[in-house]
């Protein structure tokens, strides 16, 4: 029993639990499969922020309880593990063992005690002492990918009315800046394009270290050698100072990109949400990035329906994405989810309610989009090749987070390499990086070819 499938489900973060939990796996003499109907062992690494998230580990966990045979076992972890344990445990029998965040070492204990075929009951339902979380620097890192996360902190210490992070994560703690540059350098080496730096909050990174902050590391992983970028996501809007706009704004190796989650413009709602900022600090916070680096893409999220928004809120929030023009901009509707502060409040808005902001939104979003897209029409810039297929190679370029934004469409010939007035362009690998010329657009995706 030393076949391993591990289905990651959610944000960044829990991608890179599941990278660093892999490779410590394949340290132990695992064989990490690619395919759940191959393993002898079947690790859910499961999402519990919102209802949708829930759902969706749920679901998976279900599927795989459904192909459980031979004496496979079924494994589940990750937030909504550590928020469920006991239901999960009830609920689905088929499921062997379950185990919370920062439980790494645990999971690899449980599974050298499956692959002996010498466990015992004490042990198989995940219960035992919390382990400190597994964090490999001296693994071999292998990718095909040309971009790599790196978290640099775990856990939050603000106080959001709607988040459940705080109780399943823990307190704010940085992680030590020697691991992270050891983990950015064996990436690079591997021939990773982009190191993506995601944290709950990453404005926050260094707060219990003395004289180095984000804008430390930033510089220091930026003097690394290669040719490479950095991206920043989860960036708390109220933390985001100036020396940190001009570290961005001089590194050429940080790209003009910046996640900055706000939930929402209103003043009103922004208190009941907890979150420091107003709608004109926010107002004032855009500009000054978009004057100090020109071209920046800057991504948001709001919350459609956080109890107590009136319509009169609401149109104040649209009047501002209307305002703003966010290159990227996503949304999701409140989760009422239990334990926290806002799930209390007696003004909660109506399901239908919630589904027709969410949709008005995004209908406001993807007509921002497209015009913005359309404005790039016949530039070039250069991009990062993230897939190569038969018919279509998928770029992006720096305003386009993997997985989140959208890409750029290649088209190519049969021989494989694009063609331009009866004349074939040069074909790409991934990682490459090239120069792209935009010659269509679309709401949230993009048509080039490679010049």
């Amino acid at each position: 029993m030393n076949k391993i499938h591990i289905t990651t489900l959610g944000c960044p973060k829990n991608s890179v639990d599941s990278g660093h939990l892999a490779r410590a796996f394949i340290s132990e003499g695992f064989v990490a499969v690619e395919n759940s109907d191959d393993a002898d062992i079947m690790l859910v690494n499961t999402c519990g922020f919102i209802k949708d998230a829930k759902e969706e580990s749920i679901e998976e966990v279900l599927r795989l309880a459904q192909m459980k045979e031979g004496g496979r076992k079924l494994v589940v972890s990750g937030c909504l593990a550590a928020r469920y344990r006991n239901d999960l445990l009830k609920e689905i029998p088929e499921i062997d063992a379950v185990f919370g965040v920062g439980e790494e070492n645990l999971i690899i204990d449980y599974c050298k005690d499956l692959s002996k075929q010498r466990t015992g009951e004490s042990a198989n339902r995940g219960i035992g002492k919390k382990s400190p979380a597994l964090r490999p620097t001296n693994s071999v890192i292998h990718t095909g990918s040309s971009y790599a996360y790196l978290k640099i902190a775990e856990g939050c210490d603000k106080k959001c009315t709607f988040c459940v992070i705080p109780s399943i994560r823990g307190a704010f703690r940085s992680i030590r800046s020697e691991l992270i540059i050891a983990e950015a350098a064996e990436y690079i080496n591997a021939g990773v394009k982009e190191l993506i730096l995601v944290a709950q909050d990453i404005t926050n990174y260094g707060k219990e270290f003395d004289g180095y902050d984000l804008v430390s590391l930033l510089k220091e992983l930026a003097s690394l050698p290669g040719d490479f970028y950095i991206r920043l996501l989860y960036l708390y809007p109220a933390s985001i100072n100036k020396s940190l706009i001009e570290c961005i704004a001089a590194e050429d190796k940080i790209q003009k990109y910046l996640d900055i989650p706000m939930q929402h413009s209103e003043d009103k709602i922004l208190r009941l949400m907890g979150r420091r900022g107003t709608r004109d600090e926010y107002r004032k916070l855009i500009r000054k990035l978009r004057r100090r680096m020109p071209g920046v893409a800057l991504r948001t999220t709001f919350i459609a329906g956080f109890p107590g928004e009136t319509e009169e809120d609401f149109n104040g929030l649209i009047d501002f994405i209307e305002e703003m023009r966010f290159e990227r901009l996503g949304a999701f509707m409140f989760s009422r989810e239990e334990g926290t502060a806002s799930a209390k409040r007696k003004e909660q808005v109506p399901e239908k309610v919630k589904r027709r902001r969410f949709e008005e939104i995004m209908k406001h979003q993807s007509l921002i989009s497209l015009e913005l897209n359309r404005e790039l029409i016949g530039r070039r810039f250069r991009a990062i090749i993230d897939e190569v297929a038969e018919d279509v190679t998928l770029a992006r370029l720096y305003s386009h987070a993997p997985e989140i934004d959208g890409v750029i469409i290649i088209e190519k010939t049969k021989a494989g390499s694009q063609k331009k007035d009866n004349r074939r362009l040069p074909s790409a690998s991934i990682g490459d990086m090239v120069t792209v010329e935009i010659t269509d657009a679309y709401d949230y995706d993009l048509k080039g070819e490679i010049v």
